[in-house]
């Protein structure tokens, strides 16, 4: 047999290209068959599958609730049977125009400034000396974290019998000769506010703690060991190394922060109760929604607060995601970008 017959027998052409005998390879199929192919049905029904039970639960208790308050803020309804009064868009003016709504906004405004200025700093100062190795340093996590874990019925209750004027903090001052200083602590209004954020410093300033205990483990040693080695001083660590690598988990507690000073409700209902807490100046915008919807009798009314409170927390959510975390979410899209 000659050459040029055995490269006919071992080489044959197809309509679709050459194919190699012997090799054990085979070409890639062409375009056109994988497009007949279709979509991976198989890996869509997966995903499906998957996620579907958190997707029925998100809109369940999610966005039907907030599709039905929006619905309910434009009646005039009892809480109970089908709602007939229609008063379009009154609910909402009657919000804009209530000063009282004003002033929870306002409060709740200083929360969250107040919350971010007297927790931040506190919580990082204790995360870096509670990361250093000392005595008791697990014994003073816990101790730190558990006000945290306290149900706030018993925090409030217990703050609220402490802070009154017959209270053990007054008692406490006028023992140790401080009587002076001696006020009331939860309906004076120049003081109300302060005594609330206390309060709230003093139990979720444990959460912020843990978070930067978290993101301080996350920070190589290599980089501490190598800025002393060139002769960095301590202050100069922290300055250049530890809080810009931090800064993720800064942001991540300042946002989380935010919504919850945002949202918050259950100290001060539990303290002030409904009436105290206008007068005292510590209500908020959930107070305000409780107070003037469902004990006022009025649940569309309620509603149509519980939306202006839904809207206003999403926008600072949104605006904060845009603005603050975008180079932390970018930075975790690495994979998406190349493509």
């Amino acid at each position: 047999m000659s050459d040029s017959q055995g490269e006919n027998t071992l080489t044959t052409r197809s309509p679709e290209g050459p194919s190699r005998v012997g090799g054990g390879a085979t070409t890639a199929p062409s375009p056109a068959r994988r497009a007949r192919r279709g979509p991976d049905w198989r890996k869509r029904a997966e995903i499906a599958l998957l996620s579907g039970p958190a997707v029925l639960l998100f809109l369940s208790f999610v966005i039907f609730p907030v599709v039905m308050a929006a619905y309910y803020g434009f009646y005039r309804w009892k809480g109970f049977g089908p709602p007939t009064d229609f008063v379009g868009l009154d609910n909402y003016l009657t919000i804009f125009r209530d000063s009282t709504f004003h002033d929870a906004l306002l409060h709740n405004g200083f929360i969250v400034v107040a919350s971010l200025v007297l927790q931040g700093p506190a919580a990082v100062a204790l995360a870096l000396l509670l990361n250093q190795r000392m005595r008791g340093r697990s014994v003073i996590r816990v101790l730190i974290f558990v006000p945290y874990v306290v149900s706030e019925v018993i925090v409030g209750t217990g703050w609220s019998l402490m802070l009154r004027t017959t209270g053990a903090f007054n008692d406490v001052l006028d023992k140790i000769g401080l009587d002076a200083l001696t006020v009331d602590w939860l309906a004076d209004p120049d003081v109300a506010i302060w005594s609330l954020m206390m309060i709230i410093t003093w139990k979720y300033i444990g959460f912020a703690v843990i978070l930067f205990l978290a993101g301080l483990q996350s920070i190589p040693e290599e980089l501490f060991e190598a800025a002393s080695i060139d002769g960095a001083s301590y202050w100069q660590i922290q300055r250049r190394i530890t809080l810009p690598l931090l800064g993720p988990t800064i942001r991540i507690w300042a946002f989380l922060s935010i919504i919850g000073s945002l949202q918050l409700f259950d100290l001060v209902y539990i303290i002030w109760g409904q009436y105290v807490a206008a007068t005292a100046g510590t209500s908020t915008m959930a107070t305000y929604m409780v107070v003037n919807g469902r004990n006022a009798g009025n649940y569309g009314f309620g509603n149509a607060v519980a939306v202006v409170l839904f809207v206003i927390s999403l926008v600072i959510a949104l605006v904060y995601q845009r603005y603050v975390l975008r180079r932390d979410t970018e930075g975790a899209l690495t994979e998406g970008k190349k493509r």
